[in-house]
């Protein structure tokens, strides 16, 4: 009677040390959790989303003409410390969002009970067009950037030698469109994410918000694409 009493004991304390076992991990997974998707739409907002806006700012120069352009790029091709500044400041932070923002992508559910039905399909979207971003990226940089390696300018004419192409163009301006919705309900992710926006209203209202920023970094971005035509 004693030895089962003794070896229901040790079966308790098993299962009590497998459950406290769980629980610890499932509680270091969830800290894990909250401070990646913090860092994660951190970086989509600073510094990924503040490149976005200069390179559209960059681009939209062409607008006042080949000349114009020219100028902007090739100042920002002669900031000090460039290349690191691009891994440090750009790649990496593109890199980890992407990556994290992948497996969100993967395995994040909807919250119908929670948010509304419009939430839910913009949460969807952005989904999408985080991935479609991630791919435009990596095109994007390997036709434009990446293109001085290889003995050419970036200028005018390289861009303009790429969106003279019909499939190219409307490649660009769909992501462009898709990149900027990303960026702009990326802001109501990231002020929701960090407790800004915490009442339903604020949240609703700021939606509003994040449609005007979308619709005029959209209107920023095509308005350059169709200048280098």
């Amino acid at each position: 009677m004693n030895v089962c009493s003794a070896k229901a004991a040790q079966v308790r304390e098993k299962s009590n040390f497998n459950n406290c076992f769980q629980g610890g991990l499932l509680l270091a997974y969830s800290k894990n959790q909250f401070y990646l998707r913090r860092l994660h739409s951190l970086l989509g907002v600073v510094p990924i989303g503040a490149f976005l806006c200069v390179h559209l700012i960059v681009n939209h120069q062409a607008t006042k003409g080949a000349e114009a352009f020219n100028q902007a790029a090739g100042f920002m091709e002669s900031l000090p410390f460039l290349v690191v500044m691009e891994i440090l400041f750009i790649y990496l932070p593109i890199l980890y969002h992407a990556i994290y923002g992948i497996y969100i992508a993967f395995t994040a559910n909807e919250n119908v009970g929670h948010y509304s039905l419009m939430r839910n399909w913009m949460f969807l979207l952005q989904r999408v067009t985080g991935i479609l971003t991630f791919i435009f990226i990596a095109i994007h940089v390997y036709q434009t950037h990446l293109q001085k390696y290889f003995g050419h300018e970036i200028d005018y004419d390289l861009v303009n030698d790429i969106v003279s192409n019909p499939l190219w163009l409307i490649f660009y301006i769909v992501c462009t469109i898709a990149v900027t919705f990303h960026f702009s309900n990326g802001l109501w992710s990231f002020l929701v994410t960090w407790g800004v926006l915490q009442s339903k209203r604020s949240q609703q209202m700021f939606t509003f918000v994040s449609i005007a920023v979308f619709l005029v970094v959209s209107y920023i971005g095509i308005s350059a694409i169709l200048a280098f035509v």
